[in-house]
């Protein structure tokens, strides 16, 4: 197997795959999932080029966070970066996004992954006025000085929380739902980016799996899933679920999506293609519940690039089908 891609991510410096894996599945709120299924993730995800894992603190209550520490113990040689976030172990008020609890939420972690220093903490999705306090940054500044953290940044709801944590200098990346149900930061997010030398992490890159084509009106998910609790943001934000578009629309446009697919690809590779091809995007983080889910993602790394029919095409069905509902909102 040829070697995936690999891109500088932003400010940190350090290369990671173009396809990494987004572990939330890992931990909770996908339904169960094994320890030793989890585990061979991992590995498929490894032996299919991926050396980037994201993570966070709140995932299964850091099960995510120590599975991932277990398979590095077991696989040092494998040169994973991880990146993991913080805040959503408290109550989302901006007082509580100080120096304190960064530090007892970055010793949590660093104990869940089992190393002295992580490679990437992203805050949270933090309440919008966090972005403007400069406090909440020299304290992420302090992490850095005190080597707990080797690099900082945010992981974002909105473009406007995007490009505010851009403007910040010790800001290596920043995380934000792009897919091609959600263009809005391609608009101004992803060239202020480049322009800053800041990475971007593409996260719901299926639209919570939407874009895999493989579901109906009729499609029913586990209570424990969020695709069931949190349909409309009732158990956490509004706009991650199925990226904030209505269940409904989302299938009849998925359809429709699935039909741009090329010859030898699926409709999910095809989306996350067209997220690789992207001017500024670093790498983009699909889930996966399986070994096989892992290596078809990774698979798409090695498609050639969308044509432009393909990519206008995609660009008429969000105008036409998804851009009323989410546009302006994100």
């Amino acid at each position: 197997m040829d070697p995936m891609e690999q891109r500088v991510l932003g400010r940190t410096g350090r290369e990671v795959s173009v396809v990494g894996l987004g572990t939330w599945q890992l931990g909770a709120d996908w339904g169960e999932v094994r320890e030793e299924d989890a585990l061979a993730v991992l590995d498929a995800a490894v032996a299919s080029g991926v050396t980037f894992f994201d993570t966070a603190d709140v995932y299964g209550d850091g099960r995510s966070e120590q599975l991932i520490g277990r398979y590095l113990r077991e696989r040092p040689d494998a040169g994973i970066f991880t990146a993991t976030k913080m805040g959503r172990r408290a109550e989302q008020l901006p007082e509580h996004y100080n120096l304190d609890n960064f530090r007892a939420w970055t010793d949590r972690s660093r104990a869940n992954l089992g190393v002295d220093t992580l490679d990437l903490v992203q805050l949270h999705c933090p309440p919008t006025p966090v972005y403007s306090s400069d406090a909440v940054f020299d304290a992420l500044d302090t992490l850095v000085a005190e080597k707990r953290v080797a690099a900082y940044a945010v992981s974002v709801e909105t473009c406007e929380e995007a490009l505010a944590a851009i403007a910040r200098p010790g800001t290596a990346s920043v995380q934000i739902i792009l897919n091609p149900f959600r263009l809005k930061p391609l608009e101004r997010v992803l060239p202020a980016a480049a322009e800053a030398g800041v990475g971007i992490i593409a996260r719901v890159p299926l639209a919570s799996g939407l874009l895999s084509g493989r579901y109906t009106r009729d499609t029913v998910f586990s209570a424990d899933d969020h695709r069931t609790y949190n349909r409309h943001g009732e158990a956490f934000d509004q706009g991650e679920t199925f990226s904030g578009v209505d269940f409904a629309t989302g299938v009849e446009a998925a359809a429709e999506f699935a039909g741009l697919a090329p010859e030898g690809a699926t409709p999910a590779q095809t989306a996350l293609r067209w997220i690789i091809q992207q001017p500024g995007v670093t790498s983009v983080i699909p889930g996966a519940r399986s070994p096989e889910q892992a290596r078809a993602n990774a698979e798409a790394a090695a498609l050639p690039p969308l044509p432009r029919p393909t990519l206008d095409a995609v660009r008429e069905l969000y105008d036409r089908r998804i851009r009323a509902q989410v546009h302006s909102r994100w």
